[in-house]
């Protein structure tokens, strides 16, 4: 009977039309992908894909969605590291006298850091430690302003990451030397103003959740969580890169040598920066794909993305872009994998379906684009 109903539901959100890929693809007798059309409801999955097309006057896109639902929530989880980074540049940018390569240090930390460092890890391998350091860099207040101004209305950053108190108004001081020999560049010290609740659809969820290692029977509320739609992400992503496809106003500023390099950075494999091969796989962070394979990424795929998993939900926005075929697109998708309904028990079902559907999610479209390019 659910397996009926995943049908059903499937069918009636794809719709009627056509043109649209992701039904035939979700179509698949892929079993990664087949699995989740099957009970549909449970996964909470949504999908975004732009189709790039060149022509004689451009750059054509064509988006595509499903089951998009901006006021359905999902964890973002490091998924938020993308706009923090960028906004941390931009920051930096702003003031002449700094780069990302100028050192900074914060209060009670007794390793200096840059930028581009942070960047990178991020980057590599979703370094929690290096995206609450520019956190606390910028504050809460000032990242959410730059959010809304860059037109992602209905994103929110509330916390740091695998931290204690990771919500705190009051931020450490922090120092940043653009010589040895020349003054130094103190932030203004502020505190944050408190977290708002948020709203929406599938704001609690399950049926349960560990605290202090205690099983309470109860839905898991994410209001004071951090929050980063689907279509947000996408459109995010679609503004770093394709700039000219959106207003001035709606976008981040950096100093162009240092978005050539931000760019870079997002596809640099774990290897390329130095982590351990067997430990920090060419997969680590790129699921579209590769995800359910350790082997090496081809030199001609250039995946620029951000990956996001916690609480059961895993998420990946992207720009992939193969040299050899001369295609490019880009691909957002989230899925929830939390069989059990209970939360932060680390019981989730990531490796067995979550993983595997967005690299079939990701190898199907590749190939879509490939059959289906423009010849003008």
């Amino acid at each position: 009977m659910q397996r009926i109903l995943g049908i059903f539901v499937f069918f009636i959100l794809v719709g009627c039309s056509k043109t649209n890929p992701i039904k035939d693809i979700l179509s698949s007798k892929n079993t990664a992908i087949k699995t989740i059309i099957d009970s549909l409801e449970q996964y909470e999955v949504q999908i975004i894909y732009t189709r790039i097309d060149s022509t004689e006057t451009g750059l054509d896109f064509t988006d595509y969605e499903f089951q998009v639902d901006p006021k359905n929530y999902f964890y973002p989880a490091s998924t938020v590291k993308l706009p923090t980074a960028l906004l941390a540049a931009e920051y930096i940018a702003n003031h002449p006298e700094l780069t990302i390569d100028t050192p900074y240090s914060i209060e009670k930390d007794s390793i200096p850091h840059t930028i581009a460092d942070d960047i990178k890890q991020i980057f590599a391998v979703s370094d929690n430690e290096a995206y609450n350091r520019l956190y606390v860099l910028l504050g809460r207040d000032y990242i959410n302003k730059r959010l809304k101004e860059i037109g992602l209305k209905k994103t929110r950053i509330a916390h740091r990451l695998s931290t204690q108190n990771p919500a705190v108004n009051s931020r450490r001081k922090i120092q940043l030397y653009p010589s040895y020999e020349g003054p130094v560049f103190i932030p203004d010290t502020l505190s944050d103003t408190a977290v708002t609740p948020l709203k929406g659809k599938s704001i609690t969820k399950g049926q349960g959740y560990i605290k202090e290692g205690n099983l309470v029977s109860m839905s898991m509320d994410f209001s004071l969580k951090n929050a980063f739609p689907l279509e947000e992400q996408h459109q995010f992503m679609k503004q770093l890169f394709f700039p000219d496809k959106v207003r001035s106003k709606h976008r981040i500023q950096l100093k162009p040598s240092e978005e050539l390099r931000i760019k870079n950075m997002m596809q640099t494999l774990p290897r390329e920066v130095g982590y351990d091969q067997k430990t920090y796989y060419d997969s680590y962070g790129k699921f579209f794909i590769y995800g359910d394979s350790k082997d090496s990424i081809p030199s001609h795929i250039k995946i620029y993305n951000k990956v996001g998993y916690a609480f059961g939900t895993l998420t990946e926005t992207a720009y992939i872009v193969d040299e050899i075929e001369d295609v490019h697109f880009m691909l957002s998708a989230t899925i929830l994998v939390n069989k059990n309904r209970i939360f932060n028990d680390d019981i989730y079902e990531y490796d067995s379906i979550g993983i595997p559907f967005l690299a079939a999610l990701g190898r199907e479209f590749h190939q879509y684009s490939i059959d289906n390019r423009r010849v003008d």
